[in-house]
Parts: C-alpha cells; structure tokens; sequence
C-alpha cells in the first residue's frame, strides 16, 4: 500500500487537531507537516515535499489561492486540496485556476474528505458535492466579461501586506513578520491601496472580506 504525504495547513489549532487526528487514522495517510501561517506554508512544503497539501481557504497572510501558487513554484509534483465554508463559485473558481486540485467544504463528512485526499494524490480533481466541474466552468464563462482582476496586479510583496494590514497589523508588526522596514510596509500599503483604489482602512477591510482575505464569522 503506498503511502500517501500529507501537511496541514490551518490556523485553528483545534481544527488541525481534529484533522491530524482523522487522516492519521487512515493506514495509508501520513501527516509530515503542520502550519498555521499562510506566510510560511510554501517553504514547509517545500522542505518536507508531501505528496498532498490540505489548506484552508483562509490562512492568516495568504489565502489559499496565493498559497497555491506559491507551493507549485517549490514543490511542483504536491497537490493542493483546499477545505473551505465558503461553497461561493467566486473562491472555487478562484482556488482551483491557481492549481488547486480539489474543493472539500468544511461541512463534508470525514469521508468525503478521505477520498477527495485519495484522489488528488492519483492525479484527478475533485470537488464535494454539491460543487461540480460544470458549475466551476460556467461561473469561469460568467466571470471573463468583468474584466482585469486588480488584485493580480498587486506584487507577492504587497498581496503580504495587505493581508496583513486586513488583519489589523500595524506597520512595525507587518514590518517585523516580513523583515522588511516600517517605512518599506507603508510604501507597499501606499501601492496596493492606489492600485486597488482603497481610501482607507475600512475599505480595505470590505475588499477583504468580498475578496475572501477575511471572515466576518472567524
């Protein structure tokens, strides 16, 4: 039986726990990693290079989709399966056109989950009822009209420190977790704000929480 890598990626410690606790009672599952920052997924994958990668959708730092792309620049061959509440097209279509190989939501059963893990370490995709490929492919039609999504214009740098200023992060808290000067974070703030045409923390807030960055319910 060959057995299947995986690292968790969630910053709720008792939700890790719960996850760690059912994939480990799989004979063929092994859990080789943990992280609760979406800032230091990326290099944990690419130490420990497992052959799944289970995230949720919303990490403190980076999202999920910003992650996944981050994982299939160092560790190519991983595959990314994102465990979300959010059951909107917008993050599905979002998470799976940065390389994510699945979609579980959070109210799946434990079983779900189990095969949905199975069958992105074979190579398929796989979305959790009552997702479907045909409604990520048509939500992707609907969406091309809308035009240039600005949040990809944004440098990895700057999409770091938004997230981080979302949170509610001071420039010396930002400056200090990127190792990045105070005066270097409210440049890039300065430049994703422009880009994005946000006037101020508020604004901010509301993009992110419409952008998925944040939660309303935790």
């Amino acid at each position: 039986m060959k057995t299947i890598s995986i690292v968790l990626a969630e910053d709720h410690h008792v939700v890790r726990q719960g996850l760690r606790a059912l994939l480990t009672a799989e004979p063929d599952f092994t859990v080789v990693g943990e992280s609760a920052s979406g800032l230091e997924v990326a290099d944990l994958v690419e130490r420990v290079k497992p052959d799944v990668l289970v995230l949720d959708f919303v990490m403190p730092g980076l999202n999920a989709p910003d992650i996944v792309r981050r994982v299939l620049r160092v560790s190519p061959h991983t595959r990314a399966l994102v465990l979300s509440m959010h059951a909107n097209p917008a993050y599905v279509v979002e998470a799976m056109q940065s390389g994510a190989a699945g979609y579980v939501l959070k109210g799946s059963s434990a079983a779900e989950l189990v095969r949905a893990i199975r069958a992105v370490a074979e190579g398929a995709r796989h979305l959790s009822p009552p997702l479907s490929e045909e409604m990520v492919e048509a939500y992707s039609k609907r969406a091309v009209p809308t035009g240039l999504d600005l949040y990809r214009t944004l440098t990895q740098r700057e999409r770091e420190v938004l997230h981080l200023a979302a949170e509610g992060q001071t420039s010396g808290q930002i400056g200090a977790r990127l190792n990045i000067s105070p005066r270097t974070v409210e440049v890039h703030r300065a430049n994703f704000m422009r880009k994005l045409g946000l006037r101020g923390q508020s604004d901010l807030v509301r993009y992110a929480v419409g952008r998925g960055i944040l939660t309303v319910d935790g």
